[in-house]
C-alpha cells in the first residue's frame, strides 16, 4: 500500500510529520513524500525542509492521498486549476482514502474534491470550506465516505490513528498509538476556540490570514 504524503513551500511540519509516524508503522506499507518537483520541501517557520522523493508525475496512483496545511496552501499554485488539482484529482480516482489535515483540506476543496461532503479545517479556516463548496463540521475528525480530513495540525495524529483502524483493525490502530505514546495531557486548556480565553481566540482570529475584513474591523 502507497501512501502519497504530498508537500509544498511553506507546509507545517506536523501536519505532515505526524500522519507519517503513525501511517509508516502499518504493515505493508511504504510512505513517498511528494511535491511538483522532487527535492527538499521548506516548512512555515524556514528552519526545517523536507526532502520530496519524487515528483507529482513520479507517483500516479497512491492508494492513500494526505495534504498537509500551512500558510503556503494560498498561494494560487495549490488553490486554482493547474498541475496540483489535475495530480489530486487523479490520484483520487484510484485511491482507497484521501485525507488532509489543517488547511489541507482548502486545497482539497478547492480541486473540487470536497463538494458537497462534510469535512473540517484548522478552526481559523473552518469556514472558508463553505466558500469551496463543502459542507464544514467543527470537529477534529470528520469522515464523509473515502474522504477523512482533520482539525488544525495536532488532528493529524488522531486523523491518522482514525485511518489506522479502518485500514488495519483496532488492534493495530492501538499498539501505533501505545508505540507512539500519544497520550496528550497538555498543560493548558486553549487547545480550542472553546476552551482558550476569549481574549486569545480573538487575537488570533483578529491576525489570521483566513479572516474577513470585516472581522478584522
Amino acid at each position: 500500500m502507497q501512501i502519497a504524503i504530498f508537500l509544498y513551500d511553506r507546509f507545517t511540519a506536523l501536519d505532515a510529520i505526524g500522519p507519517y509516524e503513525v501511517l509508516s508503522r502499518l504493515p505493508g506499507t511504504t510512505v513517498v513524500f511528494v511535491a511538483e518537483q522532487a527535492g527538499p520541501v521548506a516548512t512555515d517557520t524556514r528552519m526545517l525542509s523536507v526532502v520530496a522523493a519524487a515528483g507529482i508525475g513520479d507517483v500516479r496512483h497512491p492508494d492513500i492521498v494526505l495534504v498537509p496545511g500551512g500558510p503556503g496552501q494560498s498561494v494560487a499554485s495549490l488553490m486554482e486549476p493547474g498541475p496540483v488539482h489535475d495530480w489530486l484529482r487523479a490520484a483520487d480516482e484510484h485511491s482507497s482514502w484521501t485525507t488532509s489535515v489543517c488547511t489541507g483540506s482548502l486545497i482539497l476543496a478547492a480541486a473540487g474534491l470536497l463538494t458537497g461532503r462534510a469535512a473540517t479545517s484548522h478552526w481559523l479556516a473552518l469556514e472558508r470550506l463553505a466558500e469551496l463548496g463543502a459542507r464544514p463540521v467543527s470537529r477534529r475528525v470528520v469522515m464523509d465516505g473515502k474522504y477523512i480530513t482533520g482539525a488544525g495540525v495536532s488532528a493529524g495524529i488522531d486523523m491518522s490513528l482514525e485511518l489506522a483502524g479502518r485500514i488495519g483493525g483496532r488492534d493495530t490502530a492501538e499498539a501505533i498509538q501505545l508505540m507512539i505514546e500519544y497520550d496528550p495531557q497538555p498543560p493548558y486548556a486553549a487547545g480550542s476556540p472553546q476552551t482558550a480565553p476569549p481574549d486569545l481566540v480573538a487575537r488570533l482570529r483578529h491576525g489570521s490570514r483566513h479572516a474577513s475584513t470585516a472581522a478584522r474591523s
